[in-house]
């Protein structure tokens, strides 16, 4: 079987390097054959990235070789990009990146057998009502109205095998934009202002994902649309053959980090301050110190994948996160 470094070698081989994308498809068959998983054929993925490829113009500005990375990320995980939002490969300047669309990650979520999970959007003349706490609810009845611009909030609902009550997350509009506008750093080319919904169905899904089982797949999906969020899906060719998600850990350049010298801030304190270099043990103790699910939720969201990952934080972070909710819930019944 070709390795990794075997078929990077072969594709960055001189002088016949094609230099379109198109032009790459035909002349790289066999090779994008040979990192495909066996149930995709590369006739079915060449068709599937030539049609994205002719329906968004802007990825061809795009380099090439990013835009074959991205169909190889799609392809390892089982989602075709631009086929019932499953995924999509999305323009930023002049890189392409993949970005899992929300009925990809309720897809991967589902494969496991271990939990179910679906999300849905609400808008205008909608019948809308919901409520968390001990006993978690949603009622929806969907109107005639599904004008992006017209969205009021957005669930999504997941459910554990053998578990008594679901797992829930809703948020309005403001709240979504407002998670946007925190992370966004690519200004308008972030991809929500082109798939609003699509977007807000994926950030409250995101939500209820920490609670559920995962797989290796999914976590990677998950690490490759982090990534995309804030503009840093920096995969090389070789990383997306091999696999290889996982980012590397930096100070965002949204909050710089702070001098040696300096105190840390109120608010950093009251979070947490810089996350970088934090152990599973001190995270857990940080969320078990709060007194907030939300303010909690903002805190982990900023936490490497390598914590948000593991078993015992997730485990803690659930009971913690529940034990909030029903505190909060009895709080406002008062």
């Amino acid at each position: 079987m070709t390795t990794a470094q075997e078929l990077v070698t072969k594709l960055d081989a001189k002088p016949a390097r094609p230099e379109t994308f198109p032009a790459m498809l035909l002349a790289w068959k066999p090779q994008i054959e040979a990192a495909l998983p066996r149930h995709l054929s590369a006739d079915r993925m060449s068709r599937i990235a030539l049609t994205c490829f002719r329906t968004t113009p802007k990825l061809g500005d795009c380099e090439p070789l990013s835009v074959f990375a991205a169909v190889i990320q799609a392809a390892q995980l089982g989602l075709e990009p631009g086929l019932n939002g499953r995924a999509y490969i999305i323009p930023y300047k002049t890189t392409a990146v993949f970005v899992p669309g929300w009925k990809g990650l309720v897809e991967l979520a589902n494969r496991s057998g271990r939990a179910s999970v679906w999300t849905g959007a609400v808008f205008e003349g909608d019948s809308f009502d919901w409520g968390n706490g001990s006993k978690p609810r949603i009622d929806h009845r969907p109107g005639d109205e599904f004008d992006p611009a017209k969205l009021t909030h957005a669930y999504a609902v997941g459910w554990v095998k053998g578990a008594e009550w679901p797992v829930i997350e809703v948020w309005s509009r403001a709240k979504i934009e407002k998670h946007r506008d925190r992370y966004n750093r690519v200004g308008r080319s972030h991809y929500s202002f082109e798939h609003p919904e699509m977007y807000a169905r994926k950030v409250v899904l995101l939500q209820v994902l920490k609670y559920l089982p995962s797989t290796p797949e999914l976590e990677a999906a998950i690490v490759l649309n982090d990534q995309a969020e804030i503009g840093e899906q920096r995969i090389t060719l070789e990383d997306a053959i091999k696999g290889e998600y996982s980012p590397i850990p930096e100070p965002s350049p949204a909050q710089p980090t702070p001098s040696a010298e300096a105190p840390p801030s109120s608010a950093a304190a009251a979070t947490g301050g810089d996350r970088i270099g934090l152990t599973v043990d001190a995270a857990i103790a940080r969320i078990n110190a709060m007194t907030d699910a939300e303010t909690m939720g903002l805190w982990a969201d900023d936490l490497p994948p390598e914590i948000k990952t593991d078993m015992l934080f997730k485990t803690a972070y659930v009971e913690r996160n529940s034990a909030l909710r029903e505190s909060q819930g009895k709080r406002g019944k008062r």
